[in-house]
């Protein structure tokens, strides 16, 4: 039987690239807490279908909690988190799908998918969407380092990645960082497309 968690395992480039995308996207984030146009709900759904294709066992859990939090019912979260939609609001499924698509195919996505997230909910909220999307990616490429260092130190390694991976990979958020909000920033200032296409 396959592990349900550590699913997917990201290189430092997707980490940092995955890094400098959630910047770069962090001012629809700021937008959606001023007019709310992604409920807080929708956004749960989001982060746990994303966590759903990558496997993070820190997030499932984080987010599990957020969720409940926000009203969902436990069996909506485990279908969820099982890969299950048919609980899922129908007027939500497009941005699920594409959430699920984007994190599969490690952040690129066809523009024919872009346009059918923007003709469903208009281009401020696939925005926000897509920088929910971003955000959780970065959090699930950390969250599953950091689990399988934790499941190691109990002696229970994944077996999908090595010690230095998961090390390196959490000391990197201190070079990652400050690297990656500069590199945002000038890709702005270069007006380098934002979209996933």
């Amino acid at each position: 039987m396959e592990k349900k968690f550590f699913k997917k395992i990201y290189s430092h480039k997707d980490f940092y690239k995955a890094l400098v995308l959630s910047f770069r996207s962090a001012k629809y984030l700021r937008l959606n807490r001023k007019k709310n146009l992604i409920s807080p709900q929708f956004k749960e759904r989001i982060m746990l279908a994303v966590t759903e294709v990558n496997g993070c066992e820190a997030c499932s859990y984080a987010h599990t909690k957020f969720a409940l939090e926000e009203g969902m019912a436990i069996g909506e979260i485990n279908a969820i988190l099982s890969g299950d939609t048919k609980t899922i609001p129908e007027n939500e499924l497009i941005g699920i799908f594409f959430a699920q698509y984007y994190t599969d195919n490690n952040g690129k996505v066809s523009q024919k998918s872009w346009q059918s997230l923007v003709d469903k909910y208009g281009e401020e909220s696939a925005m926000i969407i897509l920088a929910m999307i971003r955000m959780m990616n970065v959090g699930n490429i950390y969250g599953m380092a950091y689990s399988a260092l934790r499941d190691r130190i109990k002696g229970k390694p994944s077996g999908k990645t090595s010690l230095f991976y998961e090390i390196s990979i959490m000391l990197s958020i201190i070079l990652y960082v400050p690297a990656a909000i500069i590199h945002a920033i000038f890709d702005n200032i270069r007006k380098k497309t934002i979209y996933p296409f």
